[in-house]
């Protein structure tokens, strides 16, 4: 288990969070940058000293301000997998994973070293500088440098980040083999709730120092606390006053113009939410036919394949994006300039705080 408590100025950023990690649970903080995400990080690491806090990593105690104990960051147990890798350019991959091996003896470092690079399916680059390696090769060396030293904790800085998308998806696959076959507690920080999601047993989203929702990554997508979390999260996110109407329906008038009906209760300024794959779209006068309660006129502004699916973004009032297939998109014959009707259903749409 590790356990961190931390209050703390950071310039005009007040840094103020509790989080436990369990044995073998990787918890991840999401947030935009400046939210302190890699602050938390660095004051595990022994890296930054909180004004008040306490870090604890199982019956170990590596920082408790109050009685002015401060463990040294060199004596903390733990991996750390920095945002840029660290690798030292001058040293062979083996050399470079060898680097924390302090409590090896040294003869048998190097032995040791390539057998953690053949557990990454690096064994044949063990001679080679970082600078031949490929960015997803460079992710697997530093991986195996911070697990080399049987880390108590290990701790993840934007671990995909550096990586280009051709290369991120089979290294996010291998980062994930990896935590669910640690045993240790792991803490990542990433600006991407995607990433998040496949990589983490939990999300902690995090704004402005504070952690403002827990749970787990399909939790947090089905009910977010705020419109900053529905944001995050990838939602469509669209302001407005709600009202009350009868049959348990609730009506929200959108800044900017036009409204959507929910089944959800709201009253107030609130935010409206939606899956982009929750919103589908139809040509003009097509009609009201079937169940969905809510059309909005939009113009396509940009198609873009990602994956398997088109995200379609379009101009109204307030910015929605709406998730199809492709074979959707050929049919509506969608480009930017056409006009369309965004159509979703009320039981789609979630009321929450402003």
């Amino acid at each position: 288990m590790l356990a961190l408590e931390a209050d703390t100025a950071l310039g005009e950023l007040r840094l103020q969070l509790a989080l436990d990690v369990a044995d073998g649970e990787c918890l991840a903080i999401a947030g935009p940058s400046g939210a302190g995400k890699t602050s938390v990080l660095r004051v595990v690491a022994g890296l930054l000293r909180p004004d008040q806090g306490r870090v604890r990593c199982g019956e170990e105690t590596w920082l408790d301000t109050e009685s002015g104990y401060s463990l040294a960051p060199d004596r903390r147990r733990l991996g750390y997998l920095f945002q840029s890798y660290a690798l030292f350019p001058h040293l062979c991959s083996w050399r470079n994973v060898a680097y924390g091996m302090q409590d090896t003896p040294r003869a048998q470092r190097r032995a040791r070293a390539v057998e953690m690079l053949e557990r990454f399916g690096m064994a044949a680059h063990a001679y080679s500088r970082p600078a031949t390696l490929s960015g997803g090769e460079r992710q697997r060396v530093a991986l195996a440098r911070a697990l080399a030293r049987d880390p108590r904790a290990l701790l993840l800085d934007e671990p995909l980040s550096a990586l280009d998308a051709r290369t991120r998806a089979h290294a996010g696959r291998r980062l994930g083999e990896v935590l669910r076959d640690s045993a240790v507690p792991t803490i990542m920080v990433t600006h991407d709730f995607e990433e998040a999601a496949l990589l983490a047993d939990r999300v902690a989203v995090m704004d402005s120092g504070r952690v403002v929702q827990t749970g787990t990554a399909a939790a947090l997508a089905a009910a977010p606390a705020s419109s900053f979390v529905a944001d995050l999260t990838g939602a469509v996110v669209l302001h407005g006053s709600a009202r009350k109407l009868g049959s348990g329906l609730t009506e929200v008038q959108l800044d900017g113009g036009g409204s959507l009906r929910s089944t959800h209760p709201g009253s107030g300024r609130v935010a409206a939410t939606a899956h982009p794959w929750e919103i589908t779209l139809e040509p003009p006068g097509s009609g009201a036919g079937g169940s969905a309660q809510n059309r909005l006129p939009a113009t396509v502004a940009t198609v873009t394949p990602v994956g398997n699916r088109v995200r379609v973004a379009l101009r109204v009032p307030q910015p929605v994006t709406a998730e199809l297939t492709a074979s959707a998109v050929e049919s509506l014959h969608l480009e930017p300039g056409t006009e369309v009707v965004a159509v979703f259903k009320a039981t789609a749409i979630r009321i929450v705080a402003f």
